[in-house]
Parts: C-alpha cells; sequence; structure tokens
C-alpha cells in the first residue's frame, strides 16, 4: 500500500488550488554529469500540467519539511508517468535526493506550478538559460507547431550535459552550447557571447529565458537593448547563486530589477 500524502502538501495544494499525490520513483538514471532523471509514477498527467508548468516536490520530510521545484520534461499518460531532469551539480536537497532516491520509493508532488506556457503566436522561440533548463526547454520546443523555429543557448559544465532531444520534422531547431569555462554560475559573460551569435529574425518571437537569478536579468536587458519588446520575454529564476531557495522552492526575488 502506497504510504500515505502528508497533511502540509494536502494544505498547500488547497492553498495554491492545484493538486497534491504521492508518486512513486520508477527509475532513476544519470543522464549526464549534470542531470540526472527521475520517472514518477501516479497521477501524472493531472499534477505535469501543460509545457512549461512544473512540480514541487517534498525532498526532506524531516521536521522542517523541504519542497523544490522542477520543470517536467516529458509525460506518458499510458504509463502515467512524468519525467524530470535534475540538477546533481551542485549541493542541496534536491540534488541530495535525486543523487539518491531508489527505485519503488514515494514522494509527495504538488502540482501543476509555473505560470509560463509557450507563446502560440510567435513565429520563433529563444531558449536560453543552463543546464537546469533543459528538460523545460525541449517541453515547451516539443509543442510547438510545425512550421516554426526554435533556438537554444544553453550553458553547460561539461561537454557531456550537451543533451538532445527529437523534433516534429519540418520544425527549425538550433543549438548554441555555451562551455561555462569554469566561470561562476552567476557570471553571464557566456550566455552572452551565445546571443551575440544569434541574429534577432525580423518576425515576431518570444524569449524563454531560465536560470540563475542574476544572469536572466541581464540577459533579459540585453534582449530588449536589441529590440526584443519586454512583454515577448518569460523570465523564471530557478536558484540564486549564494542563497538557498526558499520554502516554496524558488529563489528570493529581493532586489529584483
Amino acid at each position: 500500500m502506497p504510504s500515505a500524502l502528508h497533511q502540509s502538501s494536502r494544505d498547500l495544494a488547497e492553498r495554491l488550488d492545484v493538486l497534491a499525490g504521492r508518486c512513486r520513483v520508477v527509475s532513476r538514471t544519470d543522464l549526464s554529469p549534470s542531470l540526472t532523471e527521475i520517472i514518477l509514477m501516479g497521477d501524472a498527467v493531472a499534477l505535469a500540467g501543460v509545457p512549461g508548468n512544473d512540480v514541487m516536490l517534498l525532498v526532506d520530510e524531516d521536521a522542517s519539511p523541504t519542497r523544490r521545484r522542477f520543470s517536467v520534461r516529458e509525460v506518458d499518460p499510458e504509463a502515467d508517468t512524468l519525467t524530470l531532469w535534475i540538477a546533481t551539480n551542485h549541493e542541496g536537497p534536491a540534488a541530495r535526493w535525486a543523487r539518491s532516491a531508489p527505485e519503488g520509493s514515494e514522494i509527495d508532488v504538488v502540482g501543476p506550478r509555473g505560470k509560463i506556457p509557450l507563446d502560440e503566436s510567435a513565429d520563433w522561440h529563444l531558449f536560453v538559460g543552463d543546464v537546469s533548463s533543459l528538460a523545460a526547454f525541449y517541453r515547451l520546443a516539443q509543442s510547438i507547431e510545425v512550421p516554426g523555429r526554435a533556438v537554444f543557448i544553453v550553458e553547460l559544465d561539461h561537454p557531456d550535459d550537451a543533451l538532445t532531444a527529437p523534433f516534429d520534422e519540418g520544425l527549425g531547431v538550433t543549438g548554441i552550447f555555451v562551455d561555462r569555462g569554469g566561470r561562476a554560475h552567476n557570471d553571464p559573460s557566456g550566455l552572452l557571447g551565445g546571443l551575440a551569435a544569434f541574429a534577432l529574425p525580423p518576425d515576431e518571437g518570444h524569449a524563454y529565458l531560465f536560470g540563475e537569478f542574476s544572469v536572466m536579468r541581464v540577459i533579459r536587458t540585453a534582449l530588449v537593448d536589441r529590440g526584443l519588446d519586454k512583454a515577448r520575454i518569460s523570465l523564471k529564476a530557478f536558484y540564486r547563486v549564494g542563497e538557498a531557495n526558499g520554502a516554496n522552492g524558488e529563489p528570493s526575488k529581493e532586489n529584483a530589477a
């Protein structure tokens, strides 16, 4: 029998007007030096929502419960599973859980969360971030209708982090992988260099910026300076260098521009 869902998860889901479920770890696979894939079973379609949504996991069930949010990579309705790609190239409660979660173990999941769906009116879609953003980027891009264009500018800590994904024939896909080269995770110079190699097309586009708090704000400013309307830029900070994420699984937005 599955273990009981924690009351705090029920209360959180009710407050957020979303769902809460107790999911089972089906498999755990190290995909690269920085990413671990976790496949969870249980209420997958309902919890995962639409591309751009994420889920909140109770990664530590001690006296002070710790929750972290993860973008959904894909959903298999027939198997009732959702797949997560979790960055494990750092120390933290989520990374520790992902590195050691045994098959058959259970975890509380609250979702769907997040408010950045695909902009279906855009002719091209620009995805800028680091390795932690790949799951969200690929799920969003795989929902683009053909014909369309997806451009990825992603900073990697290791060459083997350059994971790819299948896309519909007829979708224009460009990938620019940037080697971090030992730079700090709050140094925007690598992604700025990658962005400089991309010429903004003349038709309507939308940019999705997912990654480190300060870097994403620098990239947003650079895109606005190049003429992209701020309303066509979606930004989501996954973490902030030097600060642990809060109880809601998100970094502090204090002093945000």
